[in-house]
């Protein structure tokens, strides 16, 4: 005896005469709030098991709510469960309140009628309290069924916010957008660090509030990037970059430098590269100066700026370089510039050890404003151009030319390189 044996007792005493209840909804009830009430299914099932045991379909006062089934039918209508499991539930079904024993005084469980034949007395499991308590147990179950919304909500809010942040950052620094991504990284990865393989819904809510103020941090900062972008400055980008795509002008820009340089006598390559000139390269002689990067690309085939930066993000696990170590590349560089990079590492992957190592040392060089893609290239160039010039004089009718992939066409070679650049490519150079 218990004093919560003692509790359902009081509440079947209480119960008004007139109260009803369907047997097998609020049994839907009791499943639904078992975790609440502390059964088991094992103890579910001798419960639904007992309720068969009553003829009626309603339960009333007045109904005889006294079943009392012998173990071997009960055990029989309960899947076959064993004796010393059948007695465990029960004590389990007694101390949830849900049954009450009505015990006889030998112990056994069956009823004495009178001479007509209707039950003056039984003895077993009285079911009075589960039509005591049907609208608790209907309160429970709706509050268990709001429960399990409510985490369901805040684990998909959480899993949208996980993802959206995410690809924020790999936009917004595949864009180049100017704000402090490795901040937000940091950010996230600090909140994601926090949740842990199982919690309650009020942990999750608390570290979906968090991410979902850095997710409107970062959606404040591409906003007023897109806000701000002048479709004018898109076009003349455009042209400058068109102007500069032209090998001559590529020539004219590095005399320049150099002529600089030699005047200043500085012609050290440790030189402060901030204070090179803007320019671009063109793709085709990217592609070029490393072809090894079209074995990645899709199709074998690369013909924009987009193209060869996924090809070099597939040509990244082949060479050792980190995830992290490539969005810090892309970081310090821009997406085209760190690509350039891992394609001319994997053009000379046979002379690397390590091609993480070696890309984490040129990003810090890039920092400090010691490097750029330029001079690496250009050692690429001269390198394949050593190569190929015992069969290019013989192979090539014009003295002075030699074929240059196409720099629209990603590789097709239909223009040429003019003398002065390749007199240029002749002078030795130092690669990164």
């Amino acid at each position: 005896m218990t004093l919560g044996q003692i509790s359902s007792q009081v509440r079947a005493k209480a119960m008004p005469k007139e109260a009803v209840a369907h047997k097998w909804q609020v049994f839907h009830d009791i499943r639904n709030a078992r975790e609440v009430l502390g059964a088991t299914d094992r103890a579910l099932a001798i419960l639904e098991a007992l309720l068969t045991f009553h003829p009626e379909t309603a339960l009333t006062p007045d109904s005889g709510l006294v079943v009392f089934p012998s173990n071997e039918h009960l055990i029989s209508r309960a899947n076959g469960m064993s004796p010393a499991t059948l007695r465990r539930h029960l004590a389990i079904l007694v101390q949830c309140g849900l049954i009450i024993r009505r015990d006889s005084p030998n112990g056994k469980r069956y009823a004495r009628k009178g001479r007509g034949g209707e039950i003056e007395q039984a003895y077993g499991f009285d079911l009075t309290p589960i039509l005591a308590r049907a609208a608790e147990f209907k309160d429970l179950a709706d509050a268990v069924e709001a429960e399990k919304k409510a985490f369901k909500r805040v684990k998909e809010k959480l899993t949208i916010c996980r993802r959206d942040i995410v690809k924020m950052i790999e936009a917004g620094i595949g864009e180049g957008v100017p704000a402090d991504w490795r901040r937000f990284r940091r950010e996230y990865e600090m909140i994601i660090g926090r949740l842990p393989r199982t919690a309650p819904r009020q942990v999750l809510e608390t570290i979906a509030q968090a991410l979902e103020a850095l997710w409107l941090d970062i959606n404040s900062v591409l906003e007023s990037f897109v806000k701000s972008e002048d479709s004018n400055a898109n076009e003349s980008h455009s042209e400058r970059h068109k102007q500069n795509s032209n090998p001559d002008s590529i020539y004219e820009i590095e005399q320049g430098f150099r002529e600089k340089r030699e005047e200043s006598g500085n012609v050290a390559e440790t030189d402060n590269v901030r204070s090179l000139p803007k320019r671009d390269l063109p793709l085709g002689m990217v592609l070029s100066a490393c072809p090894d990067v079209l074995d990645y690309a899709k199709g074998r085939e690369i013909r924009t700026w987009r193209d060869f930066v996924a090809a070099a993000e597939q040509a990244r696990p082949a060479l050792g370089i980190s995830p992290s170590a490539w969005m810090e590349a892309r970081e310090a560089m821009g997406p085209e510039s760190a690509a350039i990079t891992v394609a001319a590492i994997l053009q000379r992957a046979e002379r690397i050890n390590s091609g993480g190592g070696y890309l984490r040392n040129l990003v810090e060089r890039a920092r400090d404003g010691k490097f750029t893609v330029w001079p690496m290239v250009m050692a690429l160039l001269r390198a394949k151009l050593e190569e190929s010039k015992p069969s290019a004089s013989a192979g090539r009718a014009g003295a002075g030319e030699i074929a240059r992939p196409d720099d629209s066409s990603g590789g097709n070679p239909s223009r040429t390189v003019s003398p002065a650049l390749l007199k240029s490519l002749e002078k030795p150079r130092r690669w990164p």
